[in-house]
């Protein structure tokens, strides 16, 4: 089978991508805002916690999302060996915990007032608007990074509350709280 002719676009692509750097990648990267979860699980060594900005919904039947782990943090073999995770919608009070769980594995739990486990032994951030408690269904490794597959068996929803909480979000290495545009007219 042939290849149909594409149209001429003007843009040109390179046949050997390789010359992307790095610092190119993740400087592309930041122009693109995320909201900021925080990823908690239980381990025999304790509890284990890291920000993702990587969270994704992928499946509403079944209920299913994603998240990416890099390689090289010190979480990854805690959560291969975990069968379930908590994700932690973080909101715009909460910049403290995601500077936190950004930071060194070994001061993210030390202060027993900012969290509880669960019955099934998951930490729970206090004050997180909203969580999801999933089990992990796959590990994916690509590229870097580990792809991680849950499935959603619990949902924690506090944000009808009077004043509603904003989102964290996370943009151009900085952490932001959005704030609604005028509707438009017509």
């Amino acid at each position: 089978m042939t290849e149909a002719p594409r149209p001429e676009t003007g843009i040109r692509i390179p046949d050997d991508l390789s010359g992307i750097t790095a610092e190119q990648y993740r400087a592309s990267m930041r122009h693109y805002p995320s909201g900021v979860t925080i990823v908690t699980l239980n381990s025999p060594t304790g509890p284990v916690g890291f920000t993702a900005t990587s969270f994704a919904s992928l499946s509403l039947d079944p209920p299913l999302i994603s998240f990416n782990i890099a390689d090289t943090s010190s979480s990854l073999t805690a959560l291969t060996a975990a069968q379930s995770v908590v994700i932690h919608f973080l909101g715009e009070h909460q910049r403290h915990l995601a500077q936190r769980f950004a930071r060194t594995a070994a001061h993210r739990f030390s202060d027993p007032a900012l969290w509880s486990a669960l019955d099934t032994g998951e930490p729970v951030l206090h004050g997180t608007p909203l969580w999801l408690r999933t089990t992990v269904e796959q590990l994916i490794p690509i590229g870097d990074h580990t792809l991680v597959v849950g499935r959603v068996v619990k949902v924690h929803d506090d944000t009808e509350e009077e004043p509603p909480t904003a989102p964290l979000l996370y943009y151009k290495g900085r952490y932001y709280r959005p704030t609604p545009l005028a509707d438009d007219v017509d």
